[in-house]
C-alpha cells in the first residue's frame, strides 16, 4: 500500500468519527442515567406515601377492609358462630382463615393499613402545619403592579390626600377582621385563615380517632350479666356470664364497684294496633363505688347506663324468673329457686330448664339427677287456641313442665348452657298411659312425679330478671371528641373562605387621587365581588368621588363589584 492511499484512509475514518460525533442518530450504546440511590427512594416514597392522593386510597382501603368485619362472624366477638361457619363451609372456611378473615380487626393486612393511614395522617399534617405558622407569622403580600387583571376590580379618583386614603382603608380592614398593613402605595390585607385552621383540625381529628380506636380494642372489655330481682353483682371476672376483653386488657382495669338488682318494672301499651309494645323499662338498682363505698339509689334506663368511672352498665334484656319448688322421694326440698327463663317473642313466651344435680334422692333412697323442661307465657288465653302468650305482662301465667331423670352429663368436663337439657343420658317420665309426662300449672300447683320419685312445685311468685352490659371503653371521650372536631373542621375548611383585597391610592398627574381596589380569592368564591363592592362602598363614603378632567361628576362605585374587562374569571 502506498503512502497517498495510507493517508486517504486515515483521513476517511477521521473525517467518518467527526461525522458520528456530528450526528443526530440515537448511538448503539445506551447512555446510563445516575440512579436515585437508596436516599433518594426512600424520599421518594416518603413524598408518595404523605400525598393526599394515597392518605385517601388508605382510607377507602380501610373502609373496604372493615366491610368482612360485619360481615363474616369474629372470633373476639362470638366464637360460638365461627365455629358454626367452619362447619357449616369446610371449603371457604380455611380461605378465610388465611386470609384473617374470622378476625379481621387483629389481622396483618388490616393493621398494615392502620398504621400506614396513621403515618400518611402524620406526614401531611406536620408540614402543612409549619407552612401555616409560617403565613400566620408573615404578612399579607404586597398589591400587584395591574389590579385590574384581578377577578373583582373598581377605581374612582378623590380629592382626598393617598395617605389619607390609605389610612381610611387599613382602620376599614382591621375592622372587618382582615389582617392588613401598608406596602409602599397599597393596603395589602387577607381574611378566611380559619380555613386552613379547619383543615388542619380535621386532619388531627382523624389522628384522635384512630388512636381512640385503638385504644378501645386494646383496652376494652364488654361483659354481660344476667340478674333476678334480688340477686347482687361486683365488677370481678368471676362474676361476668360472658367477658370479652381487648389484647393489651388486664383484670386490675376493670373499674371497682357493685350493685343490687331490687325492683324491674315495664310498661306495655295496652290498647290499640300497638298493643303489647313496650312503653318503660326500668331496673331500680343500689350501687356502690369502690370496695367501702356508700350505696346510693338509681335508675337504669333503655339508653340511659349507669356510668361509673370509665365504665358503663346498660338494661339490656328482660324476662321472668318463676319460683319453683322440688321435692324428692320422701318430700325433703332439693331444689327451690327463681329460674330464670328466656323469651321467645315480643309477648316473653320463654323457655327453659330446672336442673336438679345434687341431694336429690327417690322413694327407695337410691341417688339420681333430675332435668325439667319449662315453657312460661306470662299472659295465656285459652280461647286463643295457642300455648303462646297474648300479652307481655303478668296478667294469666301458666308453666308447662316436662320431667326427666337420669345423669344431666354435668360431671363429662363439657361445658353446657344452663339453659339446654341434655337428654343422651336422661329418662323421661311417663304417666299411667305410657305418654310422656307433662302437666300445665298455674301459679301454687304442684306436678306429681310417678312411683314415689318426687313433685314440682309452680310458686305463687314470678319474679323479674334483667340483662345488663357492662361496657368500659377508655378511648370513647377521645373519639367523641375527635369526631366532633372533625365535624367542625369539615365545616370550617368547606365554608370559610380564604381571599385577598388590595388597596391602592395614588396621585394622579392632574393632582387628584386615583383610588383602586382589587380582591382575589385564593379558592373559588362568589362572594369576593360582592365583599369587596361592600367595602368599596364604605371607603367611598370616606374618600368621596373627585370630578374627572372633563368636569363629569365621578360615579360612585358600584357595590356590586364586577370582574374587569379581561380579567380571569
Amino acid at each position: 500500500m502506498s503512502k497517498t492511499d495510507t493517508d486517504n484512509s486515515r483521513e476517511q475514518e477521521e473525517l467518518g468519527a467527526a461525522g458520528s460525533r456530528l450526528s443526530t442518530a440515537p448511538q448503539e450504546e445506551p447512555v446510563s442515567l445516575p440512579g436515585l440511590g437508596v436516599v433518594g427512594w426512600a424520599r421518594w416514597c416518603w413524598r408518595q406515601l404523605t400525598s393526599m392522593r394515597v392518605a385517601l386510597l388508605l382510607l377507602l382501603l380501610l373502609s373496604l377492609g372493615a366491610i368482612p368485619g360485619s360481615l363474616i362472624p369474629q372470633t373476639g366477638a362470638d366464637a360460638s358462630k365461627v365455629e358454626d361457619f367452619r362447619a357449616a363451609h369446610r371449603t371457604l372456611a380455611p380461605v378465610y382463615d388465611k386470609l384473617g378473615l374470622f378476625h379481621v380487626y387483629s389481622s396483618v393486612w388490616f393493621s398494615a393499613i392502620y398504621i400506614l393511614l396513621f403515618v400518611s395522617l402524620i406526614g401531611c399534617i406536620v408540614p402543612r402545619t409549619w407552612q401555616f405558622v409560617g403565613q400566620l407569622r408573615g404578612r399579607p403580600p404586597a398589591a400587584p403592579k395591574r389590579l385590574t387583571r384581578l377577578p373583582a376590580y373598581t377605581t374612582w379618583r378623590t380629592e382626598a390626600e393617598p395617605e389619607q386614603v390609605r389610612e381610611a382603608a387599613l382602620a376599614l380592614l382591621r375592622k372587618r377582621r382582615f389582617r392588613a398593613h401598608v406596602a409602599g402605595d397599597a393596603v395589602a390585607a387577607e381574611k378566611g385563615y380559619l380555613r386552613e385552621v379547619g383543615n388542619l383540625v380535621f386532619h388531627v381529628a382523624l389522628i384522635v380517632l384512630l388512636v381512640a380506636f385503638a385504644s378501645g380494642q386494646l383496652y376494652k372489655s364488654d361483659g354481660t350479666k344476667l340478674m333476678v330481682e334480688g340477686d347482687g353483682f361486683s365488677n370481678a371476672l368471676p362474676m361476668y356470664d360472658d367477658f370479652k376483653s381487648g389484647t393489651l386488657f388486664r383484670t386490675d382495669d376493670l373499674v371497682p364497684f357493685s350493685f343490687d338488682l331490687k325492683d324491674f318494672r315495664g310498661t306495655y301499651e295496652v290498647s290499640g294496633p300497638n298493643r303489647g309494645t313496650p312503653r318503660t323499662y326500668e331496673a331500680k338498682i343500689r350501687y356502690s363505688e369502690g370496695a367501702y363505698g356508700k350505696e346510693k339509689p338509681t335508675t337504669i334506663k333503655v339508653n340511659e347506663p349507669l356510668k361509673i368511672g370509665d365504665s358503663k352498665v346498660y338494661l339490656v334484656s328482660h324476662g321472668y324468673a318463676p319460683v319453683v319448688t322440688v321435692r324428692d322421694g320422701k318430700g325433703a326440698v332439693v331444689y327451690h329457686d327463681a329460674v330464670p327463663l328466656l323469651p321467645l317473642d315480643g309477648n316473653v313466651s320463654s323457655n327453659g330448664v330446672v336442673k336438679v344435680m345434687d341431694g336429690y334422692r327417690d322413694a327407695k333412697g337410691r341417688k339420681d339427677q333430675l332435668g325439667f323442661q319449662a315453657f312460661f307465657v306470662p299472659t295465656f288465653d285459652p280461647k286463643s287456641g295457642t300455648m303462646l302468650s297474648q300479652f307481655p305482662a303478668l296478667v294469666n301465667p301458666l308453666l308447662a313442665v316436662n320431667a326427666y331423670h337420669g345423669d344431666l352429663g354435668v360431671n363429662s368436663g363439657i361445658p353446657q348452657s344452663v339453659y339446654q337439657l341434655d337428654k343422651k343420658h336422661m329418662k323421661a317420665f311417663k304417666d299411667a298411659k305410657g305418654q310422656l309426662l307433662k302437666k300445665l300449672l298455674k301459679p301454687g300447683d304442684t306436678m306429681t312425679l310417678p312411683d314415689g320419685a318426687g313433685s314440682i312445685t309452680f310458686e305463687k311468685d314470678v319474679k323479674e330478671w334483667a340483662g345488663f352490659e357492662i361496657v368500659q371503653e377508655p378511648g370513647s371521650g377521645w373519639a367523641l371528641a375527635g369526631a366532633l372536631a372533625a365535624i367542625f373542621g369539615l365545616a370550617a375548611s368547606l365554608f370559610i373562605q380564604r381571599r385577598r383585597v388590595w388597596v391602592r391610592a395614588v396621585r394622579g398627574a392632574d393632582g387628584v387621587t386615583v383610588v383602586e381596589m382589587a380582591g382575589l380569592g385564593r379558592s373559588e368564591s362568589a362572594k369576593v365581588p360582592e365583599e369587596l363592592g361592600d367595602l368599596a362602598g364604605h371607603l367611598y363614603d370616606q374618600a368621596p368621588g373627585a370630578p374627572d378632567p372633563g368636569d363629569t361628576p365621578a360615579a360612585t362605585p358600584d357595590p356590586q363589584a364586577v370582574p374587569a374587562e379581561g380579567a380571569e374569571k
